[in-house]
């Protein structure tokens, strides 16, 4: 009987690439965001005038900023960290590392149950829809056309766009760990064999004597 796990299980994905292509592809694109967020961040604790680093109170009808100099702190640091998890599971996915890649693997778990959490809000409670949209700023483009939108509607569209979210999210989830499974049978495979005669002991590898070879196959004996 086959499991779930090899029924879904390939080794190519979108654009018809291999699995560790998409993995190299997406690890690069997440640290490209990961690095211009944290840009962004530490432009804004150098000089917090120019990159409007404190909102108005009369933007937000509050007294409170929106960030204060330890929670940009935090946030450059998680955005650092995040650069270090895709630079592994790059490396992982291109020199065939296993291990690199389970940080990035469990954080796109992470990032899928948050996002799961914020379907089942808006689900439970659809009246947070109406409480976020008076919190925007009064410059938000259409804040008056959405205020006056039916609720149900609003709820029906934010839930359409989450679950869209979530359906593309679960796809680079099966990218990720289809590659973490191709490199983990890769590793497994390398059996060695040894092959002794009078003089010398050779240690060869299944994949060697493949290619010595590629019409036999080679299985290995226990005992």
């Amino acid at each position: 009987m086959i499991s779930p796990w090899d029924r879904w299980y390939t080794t190519s994905c979108c654009l018809c690439c291999h699995v560790r292509t998409g993995t190299i592809i997406l690890g690069i694109w997440y640290m490209l965001i990961n690095a211009v967020v944290l840009l962004i961040l530490l432009s804004a604790l150098n000089d917090p005038v120019q990159y409007h680093y404190h909102l108005t109170s009369s933007e937000l009808g509050t007294d409170l900023d929106v960030m204060d100099d330890a929670n940009m702190c935090i946030a450059a640091a998680i955005s650092l960290l995040m650069i270090l998890i895709c630079g592994m599971a790059t490396y992982g996915a291109y020199k065939q590392h296993a291990a690199w890649i389970i940080p990035f693997f469990c954080y796109q778990i992470f990032d899928f149950a948050l996002n799961t959490l914020v379907a089942i809000s808006v689900v439970v409670y659809p009246n947070t829809i109406q409480d976020y949209l008076q919190q925007l700023p009064g410059t938000f483009p259409y804040k008056e056309d959405l205020m006056s939108t039916n609720n149900m509607c609003l709820v029906l569209a934010v839930l359409l766009f989450v679950v869209c979210i979530l359906a593309f999210k679960a796809y680079l989830i099966a990218c990720v760990w289809n590659c973490y499974r191709y490199v983990s049978a890769r590793s497994t495979t390398e059996v060695l064999v040894y092959v002794t005669t009078n003089d010398t002991t050779v240690t060869l590898s299944i994949d060697s004597l493949k290619r010595i070879d590629p019409h036999k196959s080679f299985v290995r004996k226990s005992g």
